[in-house]
């Protein structure tokens, strides 16, 4: 369970991370400046099992993957967006992020506490006793986030071999 973090449509990923930060190799450093010029109070109030929650086209611009590398390393557990831009979708994938697609994220306020239950698809609103379905995840993908992202995804299989 945690808290979420509401956040509007169209969110790009030079707003989750601004690109004079790209230099920057180290995910945890990374981290400390996610929405910094959007919600900075952000990354001082974050913790490890929020939720960031939005509305339409989360990720969209450029197809960096310092954005879902930044966010996963503020120890959020997923992203909760009605879409995604499929980059942004894949490179979370990629790195081990959850992303998960929700049309009722227009129901969910900042602060409430929510709790997903990936098996049964169903985002559980604590705050106000409501339950939202989510998009059915792909048994595939949702191995690789099991595994923390392709890397080890691959990792794995190359041992099983």
């Amino acid at each position: 369970m945690g808290r979420a973090w509401k956040f509007g449509d169209d969110i790009d990923t030079d707003v989750i991370i601004q690109g004079k930060y790209l230099v920057i190799n180290d995910a945890e450093e990374l981290a400390k400046h996610v929405f910094e010029n959007l919600r900075s109070e952000f990354v001082k109030g974050v913790k490890k099992g929020d939720f960031v929650v939005a509305g339409e086209n989360f990720g969209c611009g450029s197809s960096r993957e310092h954005a879902p590398l930044a966010l996963k390393a503020t120890g959020i557990e997923a992203v909760i967006a009605k879409s995604f831009a499929r980059i942004f979708f894949r490179n979370a994938i990629n790195i081990g992020l959850k992303v998960i697609e929700c049309e009722d994220t227009d129901k969910i306020d900042d602060g409430d506490e929510l709790e997903v239950d990936y098996g049964k698809g169903v985002v559980y609103n604590k705050t106000k006793g409501e339950e939202y379905r989510i998009s059915p995840m792909p048994e595939f993908l949702r191995e690789i986030l099991d595994k923390g992202g392709l890397v080890n995804y691959a990792r794995d299989l190359r041992g099983k071999a």
